[in-house]
């Protein structure tokens, strides 16, 4: 640009001081030359310009592995899906090969189950290619997430196992092709791999209205098969999120997987019950993600297991939680929402509906969204009188709080605080098997209870005994 900026002064010189030949157009010529001439390069380098990816993070669970890129700039991308040998590739345009791309790599442990490697390399001047290599058949997906407070612009590409991607049929990608999020780009040439489309399919039977035929069932009808009452159990946390820690070390993430574990083992012994887990081991698992697997396990109760925490030392007992629409009833309960929430603020792929427009939350409540919340307050109220038997009560009363884990419409869904592991005297109870059996009795004996006291369930598919 500089050497333009002086070829342009040296002829209006040279024209100026030359000859009286040179018109006044000449010199208007000249200076709209010399206009369109930076216009031009500023343009060029403009649309040169790299996005810099500043961090590169990889999560992996049995289910699925996410991959999430940060950088200053919105990224443009593409995402293709090759067969023979299978793999996933990622082309990000203009964007440059910073040390934090580089570390992709050697981010990727050869105990994921997905993933072999990963290859970066650039296929074309300004495309910078990611070859993801497959160990098994998958079902890639990606989008943008907007920056917040503490991350930039992020594209997360989410690589699910090709036998569990069906099981997240969820009500957010309902609500996510009701929105029309755009689709992945899109390219015209055949020889170039086959571009995945992310805008969910909407099951044909969603947009059709049913007709219910109130046709009298025979009296020969067969009796209908025994009702298998299904409980999803949330041991919260898990992985690289260990939630609150004990002054002794305890990590919350261990103790709900142990007392879900107790909790699961009592509530199978039952003849018409069966419980299911959100997560058996180790392992992070988004907010979302934990909503989709209980309900396409057709779950009829939704129970998060967590350990609470609070700046206080002497804060200590039980407390129990449901979704509350309109904020939380009361300052604890809002800012324990917000502090249990917060792992998920730069993977928050699903929808929020709070934030959502009045017609997408219109369409929420017609499904039952307020029943729900009326039933998980029952269910919060039983499990409440019995975990009163096993430790102090933080709050007598079940409290509500906008918790993204509980955002199931059609699933009665608590929280549970078993206790503080910021007390002392809570921590050393978390960690006794005994204390944990207790808790587990006491968790299974308040759902039991509901169930008795209220036989009409939420869920309108049925789990039929085999």
């Amino acid at each position: 640009m500089s050497e333009t900026l002086a070829r342009s002064r040296e002829f209006l010189i040279t024209t100026t001081r030359g000859s009286s030949l040179f018109s006044a157009s000449t010199l208007f010529l000249a200076l709209w030359l010399m206009v369109t001439s930076l216009s031009l390069t500023l343009i060029s380098k403009t649309a040169l310009a790299e996005n810099t990816v500043n961090a590169v993070r990889v999560w992996t669970s049995p289910d699925f592995t996410r991959f999430t890129f940060e950088s200053n700039l919105t990224i443009q991308y593409s995402l293709s899906l090759l067969d023979n040998p299978g793999r996933v590739v990622i082309d990000l345009k203009n964007v440059a090969a910073t040390p934090a791309l580089r570390s992709l790599p050697g981010q990727v442990k050869a105990t994921d189950p997905l993933i072999q490697t990963v290859r970066i390399g650039h296929f074309k001047p300004h495309i910078l290619r990611l070859v993801l290599d497959l160990k098994a058949a998958v079902v890639p997906q990606a989008y943008m997430l907007d920056p917040t407070e503490n991350f930039g612009h992020r594209l997360i590409v989410d690589v699910y196992s090709a036998n569990k991607a069906a099981e997240f049929d969820s009500l957010d990608n309902l609500v996510a092709s009701l929105l029309q999020p755009k689709s992945i780009e899109n390219n015209s040439n055949s020889s170039q791999p086959q571009v995945i489309q992310t805008t969910p399919k909407v099951k044909p039977e969603l947009n059709q209205p049913k007709v219910i035929q109130n046709t009298p069932k025979s009296p020969k009808t067969k009796p209908e098969p025994s009702r298998m009452i299904v409980i999803a159990i949330d041991p919260g946390h898990g992985g690289k999120d260990p939630g609150a820690i004990g002054r002794q070390g305890t990590h919350e993430k261990d103790i709900t997987l142990a007392i879900a574990k107790k909790l699961k083992a009592i509530i199978d012994k039952e003849s018409n019950m069966r419980a299911v887990l959100t997560r058996e081991g180790d392992y992070y698992i988004s907010l979302p993600m934990r909503r989709a697997k209980a309900r396409s396990l057709n779950a009829d109760l939704f129970v998060s297991v967590h350990a609470d925490a609070a700046h206080r030392k002497t804060a200590r007992g039980s407390s129990v939680y449901t979704l509350s629409e309109h904020g939380a009833t009361s300052a604890a309960a809002s800012w324990l929402a917000k502090k249990e929430n917060s792992v998920d603020s730069d993977l928050m792929g699903g929808i929020d509906m709070i934030t959502k427009s009045r017609d997408v939350k219109e369409m929420l409540i017609d499904l039952s969204l307020s029943a729900t919340i009326i039933d998980s307050v029952k269910l919060g109220q039983h499990v409440l009188s019995e975990i009163g038997d096993v430790n102090h009560l933080h709050k007598k009363n079940v409290e509500q709080a906008p918790f993204a884990v509980l955002k199931s419409p059609d699933i009665p869904s608590i929280l549970v605080e078993t206790a503080f592991l910021s007390n002392p005297q809570d921590e050393q109870k978390l960690n006794t098997k005994a204390y944990q059996r207790k808790m587990a009795s006491a968790l299974f004996t308040g759902i039991k209870s509901y169930f008795a006291t209220s036989p009409a369930l939420a869920r309108t598919r049925v789990a039929q005994l085999e």
